[in-house]
């Protein structure tokens, strides 16, 4: 069973509030800080995480083997999650959470001091990781990134190819011309939502604020604009292609049916021709093409269709952050676990993700942004707690499935309404909302 990673559930602009939950009492404090001598480090250590296909078929006991030829006094016991968020959040009530856990994204930020160990100031971990602002709180950082993911299209290269297209589209209008070139000429589903999921409406298509403008701080922006789905505006870019492509029927027939891990398959068989996830999806896709019997080679990695001075960009964002649960008892080892894993498992690497470290280069799967000139914008998260505050007040829920269903239903007749409508009504309940959370 494959996992989605959170950048594929919830992207961290606008994470809702966690309200009630007391974490079990007052913090115990202490700095997780990294271990000098691994012989001195010793207790039980229990990870969380939502891999549960890895721990189920034994990869993370390799991690940890691995892990103890270096703390041979540490022993980590995993616990795979498949309702990650459902249960965590539950589990945060009490203090008993883990000692290694990945950070619900229902937490607010501005919450982290009550639940996680600091890993150190974020002016020295910022030199050392990548995404550090995410989970900055009062110049502390409190996670390390899981792995990173850059946005884009997974899409079937031979299949773009048959239809007569070689390059990447630069526009959304050529996007859409290729769609339909697709359609008549292959038979093809040009475009999968992957509406019934609805996870893939999320995150994916918000990851792109940044990437249509080319601007790191874009998704900064948000906690003074009172107008974010404005004309030229990076949202009402990315949701009008969304618009586009089921209005004009270059998506598939029947969006309440549509199956993730059928979706994949699809894909790999040239039967549906892209899909717009992130850089983590394409060894998956990989992986589809060859279990299907097809050619892995024929999948593929492209920028959303907009350039800014002729240049194609891609925003960067971290998946979940890995932190320690500030009631650990054992937070020496915790912290070893999480550096060890960072630096040392390979995990990053076979799974095709960006490393959290900033000494490692980028992985294979982006190889075709590298080729050409693609800039990876990564994009800043400082204002993350407002744009939350906001968020919430205006119930849009930019990193919830429900706004852009309705956009899609309306797209296809299944609601009443029209595009330019429903932009009128997001920016007005956003515009309400700033003015209560104090923008």
């Amino acid at each position: 069973m494959s996992r989605r990673p959170l950048t594929a559930v919830l992207v961290a602009i606008a994470m809702p509030t966690f309200a009630g939950c007391a974490g079990g009492g007052a913090a115990s404090g202490g700095t997780a800080t990294a271990p000098s001598d691994p012989d001195r480090v010793s207790g039980t250590v229990k990870v969380l995480t939502n891999r549960t296909d890895l721990v189920q078929d034994g990869t993370m006991k390799k991690y940890a083997r691995e892990f103890n030829k270096i703390y041979p006094k540490v022993t980590v016991a995993f616990e795979g999650i498949t309702d990650y968020e459902g249960e965590v959040k539950i589990r945060m009530n009490t203090e008993n959470y883990g000692d290694v856990l990945l950070i619900p994204s229902v937490i607010a930020k501005g919450d982290y001091p009550k639940f996680f160990a600091p890993l150190g100031a974020t002016g020295e971990m910022a030199k050392k990781y990548r995404f550090t602002d995410k989970t900055d709180v009062g110049g502390k950082t409190y996670g390390i990134a899981n792995f990173g993911t850059a946005g884009g299209f997974v899409y079937n290269k031979a299949l773009w190819k048959k239809a007569g297209i070689g390059d990447w589209p630069t526009t959304p209008e050529r996007f859409l011309d290729d769609l339909k070139a697709i359609k008549e000429k292959t038979g093809a589903t040009p475009y999968y939502t992957n509406f019934k999921d609805g996870w893939p409406l999320t995150t994916p298509w918000t990851n792109g604020i940044g990437s249509v403008s080319c601007d790191a701080k874009a998704a900064d922006a948000l906690a003074t604009s009172h107008r974010p789905w404005a004309a030229g505006s990076d949202l009402h870019v990315i949701d009008t292609l969304l618009h586009d492509i089921v209005h004009e029927g270059l998506s598939e027939k029947d969006p309440a049916t549509t199956n993730w891990e059928r979706s994949k398959v699809l894909l790999a068989k040239g039967e549906v021709s892209s899909m717009l996830l992130g850089s983590w999806a394409v060894n998956q896709l990989r992986d589809a093409a060859t279990k299907a019997g097809e050619n892995p080679d024929d999948i593929g990695f492209m920028p959303f269709p907009t350039q800014k001075d002729g240049h194609f960009c891609a925003t960067l964002l971290s998946d979940y952050q890995q932190a320690v649960n500030v009631h650990s008892e054992h937070k020496e080892a915790a912290r070893a676990w999480i550096d060890w894993f960072t630096e040392k498992s390979g995990f990053t690497d076979k799974e095709g993700s960006v490393s959290a470290l900033r000494a490692k280069g980028m992985p294979d799967t982006l190889k075709p942004y590298l080729d050409n000139d693609v800039r990876l914008i990564e994009r800043s998260e400082a204002e993350t707690a407002l744009v939350n505050a906001i968020d919430n007040a205006s119930e849009i829920g930019l990193t919830k499935q429900d706004y852009r269903q309705k956009l899609i239903d309306i797209a296809r007749g299944a609601q009443r309404g029209t595009l330019q409508g429903y932009f009128s009504e997001l920016d007005e309940r956003w515009a309400d909302a700033a003015e209560t959370a104090g923008s």
